[in-house]
């Protein structure tokens, strides 16, 4: 008689279960999980968006420096437009904005070169880059650089003084390669 009252008992809760469905309690624990769970989550996701980005600059910036080592192998100078190095790649993009800037140093009579990605957002760090010219036995040679803000602001990033074989990021920036 009992293993029969548990068989029973057993089948009017099962039965009593589908009938109810869920109960509130059990539907706020589960509304809180994914609460928790997503507040865990977003914010790793959103670090990783802007490495995504940001590593669309890096990339160009790099492009960017060894067209112009190209571009004055062919010229004897320096670009002065992104366009010039034919490189196939965008000046603006939905992340940043590409600029190049030759310049002329008491180095070197040929001078260097500087290029910058400007974030278009303020969660995105800024990167500049440059070519310039170091020793090479009798002649030169080029020497290229690539450096991060160590903030993410949407300001301009800031120049790299080209001082030949010595030249290096500012205080404000980070190097990426050389």
């Amino acid at each position: 008689m009992k293993t029969e009252f548990k068989a029973k008992f057993l089948q009017h809760i099962n039965k009593r279960r589908q009938d109810q469905g869920f109960t509130l309690i059990e539907l706020l624990v589960v509304i809180i999980i994914i609460g928790i769970l997503s507040a865990i989550a977003l914010p790793s996701f959103l670090n990783q968006a802007n490495k995504a980005k940001q590593s669309e600059a890096k990339q160009y910036i790099s492009s960017i420096n060894k067209g112009q080592q190209a571009f004055f192998a062919e010229n004897t100078k320096f670009a002065t437009e992104v366009p010039a190095l034919g490189l196939g790649i965008k000046t603006q993009t939905n992340n940043y904005v590409y600029t190049v800037s030759p310049t002329t140093s008491a180095v070197a009579a040929t001078g260097g070169s500087t290029s910058a990605a400007t974030p278009q957002g303020a969660s995105i760090k800024g990167y500049a880059g440059a070519i310039f010219f170091i020793p090479a036995g009798e002649g030169q040679g080029t020497s290229t650089l690539l450096c991060e803000e160590i903030t993410a602001n949407a300001a301009l990033p800031n120049a790299i003084a080209l001082s030949n074989a010595t030249t290096a990021c500012n205080n404000t920036q980070t190097l990426v390669t050389k």
